[in-house]
Parts: structure tokens; sequence; C-alpha cells
């Protein structure tokens, strides 16, 4: 059986993704920020070191430092002095002579190897070795990690708490980045109140725009939620003309759909330009995506998995080559399936899953159960899609699958 909500001219979910890549030109504005402030930031020129790191030689053990060549003809070495992180040794080690070092400590001149305190007797001035070493054992030489001139970030990278790590440890306080992006939350809908309203009959609770703000978030850019528009043509072409004069891109939820009541396509029609409308994807059919004067356009479907899903793997690729940063590709595994899995062909088909390990260290996904458009705990609970191509049908238990995980999106 043929998925019943197929049709002639659905666009494939791939060539959606790459129809909307094509047409978006990412942003050029830069603005300079402090490191402390890089957090999220998109980088917008390489970063080269300035230094080697680490600056110097040092100790990766707690002991003592040496000559390689003193232990060849004996066993015990005479202590000259220590060598501490941030107060090195500044004297000789001649042959026959040993400093006692610390972690991290700079390696006194002459000195090319480091044996661990636990495996010496120390008495008085006398240390003793309980086995040889080869030359450079437990030493960290000066550029291992990063060397002066090596470019460590390129344009375009996205700053990890790590990343502004490493650019601490290379004494480096200023960046250029590209500006934040704008972007603006449309929901629609007579039926959606706000939180602290009542609910009348018939009546839910508006949650799409708190799912999709702390989507944006994680992309580190500015939210203007428009909150809820009731389904009025006028007031949807006000919201959209006023999010377009102040954002890069407008995301909407809600109204994209065939009913009597749904303006929103019929505005992006009137005062924008639409790509297209409708993708051969389940959840996610009536998703679209356009052009209006200053910004691009998202029209999301309402149903709130529906809205996450397209958000997650539609519109966040786009914003992200808007804000001029380089995606990772997504990671895709295959897995056994746990159960049977329901599906005509037709739409490729994102099922909400859970990945995990069985008892043997085979990795097994279980679906999340009812795949509703509005069971949005079918998210929540999960942590990857079952991607199911569009030409498949009934999946048996058993069967290998291709799984995708959820990234920091979701997260």
């Amino acid at each position: 059986m043929v998925d019943c909500c197929s049709a002639p001219g659905l666009m494939p979910f791939e060539q959606a993704l790459e129809t909307m890549l094509a047409a978006i030109s990412p942003i050029t504005d830069v603005e300079k920020i402090t490191l402390s402030d890089g957090l999220g930031r998109v980088l917008s020129n390489d970063i080269t070191s300035p230094i080697n790191v680490p600056p110097h030689d040092n100790s990766a053990m707690d002991g003592y430092a040496f000559a390689q060549a003193s232990l060849l003809k004996q066993t015990s070495l005479t202590l000259v002095g220590r060598s501490m992180a941030g107060q090195p040794y500044e004297g000789k080690c001649s042959a026959g002579e040993c400093v006692r070092i610390m972690t991290g400590a700079k390696m006194p001149i002459d000195c090319d190897t480091v044996e661990m305190q636990e495996n010496c007797l120390a008495e008085g001035t006398k240390i003793t070795f309980n086995e040889s070493r080869n030359k450079g054992d437990h030493l960290r030489y000066a550029g291992e990690d990063i060397k002066v001139g090596q470019v460590v970030f390129v344009k375009g990278r996205r700053l990890s708490a790590i990343d502004i790590g490493v650019l601490a440890s290379l004494g480096i306080n200023e960046l250029d980045v590209f500006r934040k992006l704008n972007v603006a939350l449309i929901a629609t809908g007579d039926e959606l109140k706000a939180l602290g309203e009542p609910l009348g009959n018939g009546d839910i609770f508006e949650s799409n725009s708190y799912a999709l703000a702390g989507m944006l978030k994680n992309l580190n850019v500015n939210v203007i939620n428009f909150g809820v528009i009731a389904d009025d043509e006028i007031a949807i072409r006000e919201a959209f003309i006023a999010a377009d004069a102040q954002a890069d891109a407008v995301i909407s939820s809600g109204g994209v759909s065939v009913g009597d009541a749904d303006y929103t396509k019929l505005v992006l029609e009137q005062i924008g330009e639409i790509a297209f409308w409708k993708i051969a994807m389940k959840p996610g059919k009536p998703f679209a995506f356009g052009k209006l004067p200053n910004s691009i356009f998202f029209g999301l479907p309402g149903n709130p998995v529906s809205a996450m899903v397209t958000a997650d793997l539609l519109a966040m690729p786009a914003l992200m080559k808007l804000q001029n940063c380089h995606a990772a590709a997504a990671l895709t595994l295959k897995a056994k399936s746990a159960t049977d899995l329901r599906k005509s062909p037709g739409r490729m088909d994102f099922q909400r899953g859970v990945l995990a390990y069985d008892n043997s260290g085979e990795l097994i996904v279980n679906s999340t159960g009812s795949q509703g458009s509005g069971i949005l705990t079918s998210i929540a609970s999960a942590n990857c899609y079952i991607v199911l191509s569009a030409e498949q049908g009934r999946v048996k238990a058993g069967e290998i699958v291709n799984v995708r995980l959820f990234d920091r999106f979701f997260l």
C-alpha cells in the first residue's frame, strides 16, 4: 500500500535541502569580540598560532630529569636541584646528575629523559633508578600539541568550550567573528493560547515557539518572538512584514497546509517568493521555503513533531549556512530494529527511536512508540531518527535500518 499522504509533485527530502542551501547567501558582516564571549560564535577568519604549545620541553610525570646517557654505566645519580611548574631549574645538569621535577615543569638544560618517582629510591642526594629508561621517556616536547604558525581553527568554525580553552592556551583574547543572526518566530492559529491564559473549548497551549527558541539558542542567534498571531490574513501579513524588517530569517509554524484558515502560504506568495512547498517526508510534508524582501523564511507545519523535525533537518542546516558556519555531516549508523515498524512507500520517514547496545553488545534501535505528528514526547524520549527511505515499506523486527543520531539542537 502506498502512503496515503503521498502525491505526485512532492519534492524529495534531499532535493529540498539541496535547493535551500543553494539559494542561501551567507552573511558577511564581521565584529570583534573578546574570547570570553566566543562560545558558539562563528570565526570569520583562520586562527594561526603565535606560539608553540607547550612553549618548552616539560615533564609528563612527577619524578627526576636527567640525561639518558648518564644511566648507561650506573644506576644512581646525584640530585642537584628542583624544577617546579613556573619555577624552572636554571643551573646545569651534568653527566651523573639529576633534577627533581614536577609534572609540567620545564626540562633543565642537558636533560632529555624523565623517570617517575615511583621507580626511584631517594637517599639524601643519591637517587637510585630501578630500571633504565629510553631517551625521551615521559617528556613533552615544545610544540608537541600546536606549533607556531600552525592553522588551529579555520574560518567558519563554531567555537566550542574546548575551542575557547585552546585559544586561551595560545594567549589569544580577541576574535573576529560573523555577527549574530536575527531570527523571527511567528506562530499562527486561533486555537493557540499563551502560557498563563485560560484554555477555552478546543484551545491548546502554544509550544512550538518555546522548543524552536531553545533550538535556536544552540545556534547562538538573536531570537525575535512575535508570539501567537490569529488566523487572520491582515494580521499575518502585518506580522510577516514586521518580521522581515527586523530579521535575517523568519520561521513560522502553522498555516502552510491546505485548510480554509491557512493564510500563511497565501501571505508569503503575496509579499515574497516561495521556492517550494510540500516535501516527500514524514513527518513534515507541508513545509515551505522561500524569500521575503529582506530575509529568508521557513514555513513549518503546525503539528509539534512535524515542526520540530523539519526545523532540525531543514531549517537548522540552512541557518548554519546563512551564518557562515561549516556544518558537520550527520552521524549515521546501522542498527537492528528491535520491533516491527509501520511504513508505506511514498515518503522518506524519520521515525523517532532509542539507540542502545543489547546484552551481546550489538546496536539495536527501539521505536519510541506512536509516531503521530502531535506526540511531542516521541522526540523527548528519543536519541535518534530511524531513517526509512521513500521506497521502503514495513520493517520487520530484526531487520537492519539506518539510524541518524540527534545533534545538539535537540539537547
